[in-house]
This record gives C-alpha cells, structure tokens and sequence, in this order.
C-alpha cells in the first residue's frame, strides 16, 4: 500500500503546517454539507469517468476496490476556517482510475460530481500526480456517511469543499466549468496557503 505522508502529529504554537486564518480543531471533525445526508450502501455506490477521455467507463465498488491501494496521512483544511491534523484516509488514488479512462491531452479541467447532484471544479492538475483519492476508509474504519461515505474524493491541497462527498464521477473538460459553491461566490480553486476563500481573493 502506498502512503502519501503529509503533516503529521498535532500542531504547536505557530505551527508551519496551519494555513493563514485557519485553526487546529483538534479532535473535532465537523460536519458540513450543502445537502441531506445520502444512505447510500456500497453495493450501490458507482463512480463514472467520462468527457475528454479515450476510454469513457464506471467502476462499481468491487472494481474500484481491485485497483492498488492507497493512502493519505496528514492534515485537512476547511473554508469554514478549521484545520485538522493527523488525518488517516484509505482508498484508491485518482491517477489509478485516469489511467483505466485516458485522459485526452485536451482535458485541463475536470467537474466533480456526487451522487446528491452536488458538483464541484477543479484543474486537473490538482487530481493527478498523487494530489488526490477516491477515499473509503477513514482511520481504520470504512468512512462514515456523514463525512462521505461510502466514498468520496479527497483532494486534501485544496480547501474541503472541493473534496466532494459521497462522489459519483468525474467529466473532463477543455474549459473551467463552475461548481455548485462556486456559483454562489466561492473562490474557483481554493488554495488555503493562498486563503482562495471567495471569489476575487
């Protein structure tokens, strides 16, 4: 299993790993979401790749599960202003599945999108190259709904709201395509270091 290790341990006083404006929740994970939580069981989860790829498919959760393993360990950052360390995700990395679709080099963009109609955008630069995972289990444990499950992506760069919850697939694009938060005045790609927070920040 391959472990893409990040910020580690609790943070201290001015602690590096704390983006501007944030704070350590410490063991708190709050919940938040724009939608009613799903009940959605594993043998009904499927997650789709389609637009600008060469080989447009779905895996369901055995085939998603049969891809190679992997891991995040490190921190987490929400818009809301909260920070969480020590974090724990299991998974699949997104570079596993781009490869099964093929991405065409036209692609630059991608539209993320949950099985509640939630959507969200994002460069396919912060998907590829070990930056993001289909996530399943969260220390240990298969990731609980109200956080996701049964699966979500994880794309732990960028503010939370772009780790769209309960994921159902990705559509590669050639053009930004806002989401549903970046409609309502949400920066467009959310760089906590940068505190992308708001549209114009």
């Amino acid at each position: 299993m391959n472990v893409t290790r990040g910020f580690t341990g609790r943070p201290r006083v001015q602690n590096p790993g704390l983006p501007p404006g944030q704070y350590d929740a410490g063991d708190d994970w709050p919940v938040l979401s724009a939608e009613v939580t799903p009940d959605i069981a594993p043998e009904q989860w499927t997650f789709r790749i389609d637009g600008l790829v060469e080989r447009p498919r779905s895996w369901d959760w055995a085939q998603a599960h049969a891809l190679p393993a992997s891991a995040y360990e490190g921190a987490i950052h929400c818009v809301t202003s909260w920070s969480k360390f020590g974090v724990r995700f299991s998974g699949v990395s997104l570079d596993a599945f781009l490869a099964e679709a093929g991405p065409l080099p036209s692609a630059t963009h991608a539209v993320a999108w949950s099985h509640t109609g939630y959507t969200t955008n994002l460069p396919l630069a912060d998907l590829t190259g070990g930056r993001a995972w289909i996530a399943f289990g969260y220390d240990g444990r298969p990731l609980p709904a109200e956080h996701g499950g049964p699966a979500r992506l994880l794309v732990p760069h960028l503010y939370f709201w772009k780790s769209a919850k309960w994921i159902a697939g990705l559509r590669l694009l050639d053009h930004d395509e806002p989401g549903f938060w970046e409609r309502n005045g949400y920066h467009e790609r959310g760089n906590p270091w940068e505190e992308q927070r708001y549209s114009g920040d």
